[in-house]
């Protein structure tokens, strides 16, 4: 176990540990004020950039004027995408964020990016068993039981305070008319509605989630034994030897040459196919079988390039390996053809264009996996690099209006706009929500006032409309796409028919 896992102790640690309940204590009214009973929004940016700022001030030592800017900006760029729209894309991020900003205020960042994916997982590993771990119950063991002399001990400190503080308040009261009036105007049902079962079970979810970011804890690694650490050679296995491998990769790469050829000539080359069978035909049946099949060859060449491992010390197996991933990625843009294809020919759905993102991942994990190979480098570093290529695919999705782009794709490609392709799927724009709007009334700007499209269409519109408009209005679940929405509303009231 590394250094970093064991958190440094706090010089004082009950001053820490009441910095650390105040501080629990506002975050959970903060998240009461702005997140029970209120529509996602701006209230998501400001509780995660809240947390972060908790999380810091909890600190058990003062942090360095790097890492006291950096990690508030890593938080705020990483939940930036919320300001755009509340997303799951975008609060996976933020979620990123603040636990990277909460590894690094207790020291259990790790020095080497390449071993943050190993950290996470180590810290959402920890997460079930916090509950049962025997430290947790040694506290609560030995924590002193509260007695009446205990309890008598605390609350009399409180009883002179209050009983003056009451009678300076009543005194107050006869002679300010402001202060009566003030008093007389509490409600009291106003404070009972606190004790709401939902609102008091909201209250308990907040506390536990922030509490975790308060006190991260890694899950501890297994010590290797001595006798695990030798350098003893392990025999070689029959079933993953070098001949086995050998001949998987020959096989393969045949296999694999023969369906390359079939979309070189077919897909790439536009040869016509035989009787019966369509291009859309070809390229439905193929894109999302062909990325099980990436998938499946990017898990065998990581098993065949293990280190130390028969594929890694002979320079036949590496070739051929680096022979049948370039063809995985041509598989792989064979795939998204394919799609581009059917979707010409079937118009754009979220599921599509989810699928077109994936091969794409999926590409450029291989890729990843070549480089892996030719540079020699570690698991860890391809992992690394995976996570970050996920990352940043991640956030360009999250503030792209998906929506919108499918709407204004299906309408551009329209028969009735482009004279040519399917008719537009007006029942299906229906589902994108309020931000189908724009494009549908570039849809009705592009039909003639007697068409039979135009009255489901403008039907449509109008229930899109009224859906934006019974948004809520609160700050609170403000957002950038919405505020861009009703501008665009408010500029083009009459383009309904």
């Amino acid at each position: 176990m590394s250094a970093s896992d064991i958190p440094a102790q706090p010089a004082n640690p009950t001053r820490n540990v009441s910095r650390k309940l105040l501080i629990l204590i506002v975050l959970v009214a903060l998240a009461d004020l702005l997140l029970f009973g209120r529509e996602p929004g701006l209230n998501f940016f400001l509780f995660v950039n809240a947390i972060a700022a908790g999380v810091l001030l909890c600190s058990r030592k003062p942090q360095s004027l790097p890492k006291a800017t950096g990690l508030p900006a890593l938080a705020f760029v990483l939940s930036a995408p919320l300001l755009e729209t509340t997303s799951w894309m975008g609060i996976a991020l933020s979620l990123l964020g603040i636990t990277c900003v909460s590894l690094a205020a207790t020291g259990l960042f790790p020095r080497r990016l390449v071993r943050l994916p190993v950290v996470l997982f180590r810290f959402l590993l920890d997460l079930p068993l916090r509950p049962f771990r025997r430290a947790t119950y040694g506290r609560l063991r030995h924590s002193r039981r509260p007695t009446p002399e205990t309890i008598w001990h605390h609350l009399r400190g409180w009883i002179m305070p209050l009983s003056f503080t009451a009678g300076f308040v009543a005194l107050f009261a006869m002679a300010n008319p402001l202060i009566d009036k003030v008093l007389r105007s509490f409600d009291l049902a106003y404070f009972l509605q606190f004790l709401d079962a939902w609102r008091i079970g909201f209250w308990l979810i907040v506390a536990a989630f922030v509490s975790v970011l308060l006190r991260p804890r890694l899950k501890r690694l297994a010590r290797r034994r001595p006798d695990q650490a030798s350098d003893a050679v392990k025999p070689e296995s029959a079933f993953f030897g070098h001949a086995a491998l050998l001949r998987s990769l020959f096989v393969f790469n045949a296999l694999f040459a023969m369906q390359s050829l079939l979309d070189l000539t077919y897909l790439w080359g536009g040869v016509n196919l035989p009787d019966g069978i369509s291009h859309a035909e070809y390229a439905h049946r193929g894109a999302y079988p062909l990325m099980v099949t990436a998938l499946l060859a990017a898990a065998f060449v990581l098993a065949a390039m293990r280190r130390d491992g028969p594929g890694n010390r002979s320079a036949l197996v590496r070739g051929l390996v680096h022979l049948w991933i370039a063809q995985n990625i041509l598989l792989c843009f064979s795939s998204i053809l394919r799609l581009d294809l059917y979707v010409e020919s079937y118009s754009l759905t979220e599921l599509r264009v989810a699928a077109g993102i994936w091969m794409g991942l999926v590409a450029m994990g291989l890729f990843l996996i070549l480089l892996r190979i030719l540079l020699q480098r570690s698991n860890e570093w391809l992992v690394a690099l995976s996570l970050a290529t996920l990352v940043v695919t991640l956030y360009a999705i999250a503030l792209v209006d998906i929506p919108a782009f499918i709407a204004r794709f299906n309408v551009a490609h329209s028969s009735e706009v482009a004279g040519e392709g399917m008719p537009l799927d007006i029942d299906y724009l229906s589902t994108l929500g309020p931000s189908a709007i724009p494009a549908l009334d570039t849809y009705l700007a592009s039909l003639p006032a007697e068409a039979e499209r135009a009255a489901p269409a403008s039907k449509v519109r109008s229930a899109l409309v009224v859906d934006e408009w019974q948004r809520s209005r609160d700050w609170r679940s403000w957002t950038f796409r919405a505020a861009r929405l009703d501008r665009y509303l408010r500029d083009h009231t009459t383009l309904a028919r």
